[in-house]
Parts: structure tokens; C-alpha cells; sequence
């Protein structure tokens, strides 16, 4: 990158966030791997000459007990815990608090940290959003990367109803399929190259099941799942569904590009948004180097799901996340001798403070503390929490609870 695009990405608006509790801490920087051609941001401090190596390989478990509930040849049942990616199921998530911030001119490496999903033996996804260094890259919030986890051994994913607020969840699979199931009485199977999109507004609720019940034939789960937080415009709007067969493509020296939300490269997918942003999956052949056109005004990330990468001449290690400020409009990826895929985010830094907790994007501790009275409510069949959140009326199981609330009330920090 020359100089002058560094000073751009420098003047940038980028964005942090406070977080309570010791399981928000996103890792620590490792020795070992070499860092090409510039500086890197790791856990927000600039590191000159600093070297990395990747976290060592880490496998997906999913089932967890009393009763492994994916082998087991049925649904969750109450007591049980569960295995799921499509959801944020952590028994003891926190409050995060989004704020923006100060640019940075470096590639800034964010490492994941894993998340084990219902309880110590359940599956365990690697999150990278939110983390310590960052909780929005545009409107995106939230960053699970999981597989392949091979649901022969697993169970699967079998993620009961629960419920969404103030987002828009992106589903998009490497490997396998998954069926979802929502209170629009939407039943949609997902595979990969095909998007499923759904917004929340001010309440819904959903299921998801990637199993071998439902898919005898399915070998292994890969993919990612993303959110967005949704203006506060659009955010106690209708709740909708959509799905998308067939995102469009272009190639771009050597590369191959899936655009599944946004505009890049000339090409614009049919999926609504809610704020400028772009979501595409990058397949790019070992030796390649790709320069590849971006809108100079959006921050960008890019998770590296497999292969060997440098982003504008710093090494990405495998699952981790290069954040690169608003700035020039063009990033310069290589692969190495091994291909390269890899997902990348990206959007107008999002202006408004945003408080996170389990599966609400709100703005305030009294908006949480509201939605998951209701979601309770709705369990139980109330009228005020099912006009909220509605049923899913196709799921044989009962409906997730929401986990118990946090003890600390937030308060924001600027980074």
C-alpha cells in the first residue's frame, strides 16, 4: 500500500467497544509467524516488525449432556443443552456496548476466540466479532466461523426457537445444508452458494437443523454466520425473510468472487440492506495475487477461512480477521502456496452506539431487559410476547429460554 492510501485509511472512522466480563477478551498476540511488509494493530496497539503464528487447529465438538441431543435421534428437550451455530447460544452472554473510534493505518489482525456453544462438551464456534478491538465493521456485529465439523461424529446442528431482535442474521455455508424455520412460516433449506437472510425488526424467532435426521446425506458443516445491526430507523420494523438461490459472481485476476449482500465488483446481490455494506466469499488459486476495487468510504474485514494469505502485504493466520479502515479503494490480496477462501465484510462505519446481549441488538439496558421479558412471555404463550415474536410452528421441541440476565449493568467507554 503507498503512502498516500495509508494517510487515507488513517483519517478513517472505525469502531470499538467496552465489554464486561473475562470471557470478552479476544486473545492474546502469538509469536512465531512472520508479518510481511508493514506494521500490525494486535489487541489495538501497533506491533513494528511483530510476528504471529496461527492458533493451533481446533475441532468442532457439538452434543452435549446429560443427553447428547444430536445423536441421540431427537430434538432438544428441556434441561438438555444444545448444539448450534446459527444462534449466539452462550449460557452467560454479556452486555457489549459498540462505539466508533479513531482509524488506524495498519492491517489490524483480530484473533478468534472460541465460544463454546450450551455447555463445556458443546459444539464450539471461533468468533471474531465482537471482540476487544472491535464489535462493528460496518453494520456487522456478530462473526461466528465454524467447521467442517463432521456431523457423522456430532449430531449436527439442531437449534431449537429462539428469538432475534434488532438484526439481520446471514447465513452462508461452505459445506452442507441447513433447513430454517420461522414465525413468517418461512421453511427454506440453505446449501452453499445460496443465502438465507432474515430480519428481525422488532421481533422474531426461528430454528434451525442441520442434522442427519433431516439430511441423511450430509457428510460435514462449514460456514459462517453473520449480523447486522439494523438502523434505528429500521429496527422496530416488520420482520422479513429472504432467500437467495443464486448470488452473483465475477472473476477477477484469477479469483472468484460470490457477492451475497452489497455491491463489488460491478455486481449487486438482490439481498436488502439496510446501511451500505458488502458481503462476499473470496476463492482465490495458490499464487494469485488479486487486486481487488473496494468503495474507499467502507471499513472492510476479511475472515480467512482456510489457505494461505496476505492482506495489503500482512500475513492473515487461518480463522483470524484483517480489519482495514476506510481509505484507498483497492486491497491488495496474494495467496501464498496454498488457495485461499476467504469471507469479506465490510460497510460505512456504523453511526450509532449499539448495546449487544445474547441474540438482541438494542440501544439500551432497558431495551434487553424488555425483550427478554417478552421472549419469556412468548414461551409461555402469552399474547404480548408472541405478538413480538410470533411461533415456529414446524420445530418438534420446545422453545429456547433465554439465558439469566447479567449481573453488571453496562456503561459505554470510548476507545
Amino acid at each position: 500500500m503507498s503512502g498516500s492510501a495509508t494517510a487515507e485509511r488513517a483519517a478513517g472512522v472505525v469502531t470499538g467497544c467496552g465489554t464486561v466480563g473475562a470471557g470478552s477478551d479476544c486473545g492474546r498476540a502469538m509469536g512465531g509467524r512472520p508479518v510481511l511488509g508493514r506494521d500490525v494493530m494486535v489487541l489495538g496497539k501497533r506491533v513494528a516488525g511483530a510476528t504471529l503464528r496461527p492458533p493451533p487447529a481446533r475441532p468442532l465438538r457439538a452434543g452435549a449432556g446429560p443427553v447428547d441431543v444430536t445423536s441421540a435421534g431427537r430434538h432438544p428437550q428441556p434441561g438438555d443443552t444444545y448444539a448450534g451455530v446459527m444462534t449466539n447460544l452462550e449460557t452467560r452472554p454479556q452486555e457489549q456496548v459498540c462505539l466508533t473510534g479513531p482509524g488506524t493505518s495498519a492491517v489490524e489482525l483480530i484473533e478468534p476466540r472460541d465460544v463454546p456453544l450450551g455447555g463445556p462438551r458443546a459444539m464450539t464456534v471461533r468468533r471474531t466479532l465482537p471482540s476487544k478491538q472491535r464489535s462493528l465493521i460496518g453494520a456487522f456485529c456478530f462473526a461466528d466461523h465454524y467447521g467442517p465439523d463432521d456431523i457423522s461424529a456430532s449430531g449436527g446442528m439442531d437449534v431449537p426457537p429462539h428469538p432475534h431482535a434488532g438484526l439481520q442474521t446471514v447465513t452462508w455455508l461452505f459445506e452442507g445444508q441447513v433447513l430454517h424455520q420461522d414465525a413468517l412460516g418461512s421453511v427454506q433449506t440453505i446449501q452453499p452458494g445460496q443465502l438465507n437472510l432474515m430480519t428481525a425488526g422488532n421481533g422474531i424467532c426461528h430454528s434451525e437443523e442441520g442434522t442427519l435426521r433431516r439430511f441423511p446425506a450430509q457428510g460435514r458443516l462449514h460456514g459462517v454466520q453473520l449480523w447486522t445491526a439494523l438502523p434505528d430507523a429500521d429496527r422496530a420494523g416488520e420482520r422479513a425473510f429472504e432467500h437467495v438461490a443464486d448470488v452473483p459472481v465475477f472473476d477477477i485476476d484469477g479469483a472468484r468472487v460470490q457477492v451475497f449482500m452489497g455491491t463489488l465488483g460491478g455486481v449487486t446481490s438482490p439481498a436488502r440492506a439496510y446501511s451500505p455494506l458488502v458481503a462476499a466469499q473470496l476463492d482465490i488459486p495458490a499464487g494469485a495475487r488479486v487486486r481487488l476495487p473496494v468503495d474507499g468510504a467502507f471499513e472492510h474485514g476479511i475472515l480467512l477461512d482456510g489457505g494461505d494469505l496476505t492482506v495489503d502485504g500482512t500475513a492473515v493466520p487461518e480463522a483470524w480477521l484483517a480489519y482495514l479502515a476506510p481509505g484507498p479503494g483497492e486491497i491488495l490480496l496474494e495467496a501464498g502456496e496454498a488457495p485461499v477462501r476467504a469471507v469479506l465484510m465490510g460497510g460505512v462505519p456504523f453511526g450509532e452506539q449499539v448495546l449487544m446481549w445474547w441474540n438482541f441488538v438494542t440501544r439500551t439496558h432497558e431495551e434487553v431487559l424488555t425483550a427478554r421479558a417478552q421472549w419469556q412471555a412468548a414461551i409461555a404463550g402469552e399474547p404480548e410476547g408472541v405478538a413480538r415474536f410470533g411461533r415456529v410452528t414446524g420445530y418438534d421441541g420446545a422453545p429456547l429460554p433465554a439465558p439469566e440476565l447479567p449481573q453488571v449493568r453496562l456503561k459505554p467507554r470510548a476507545r
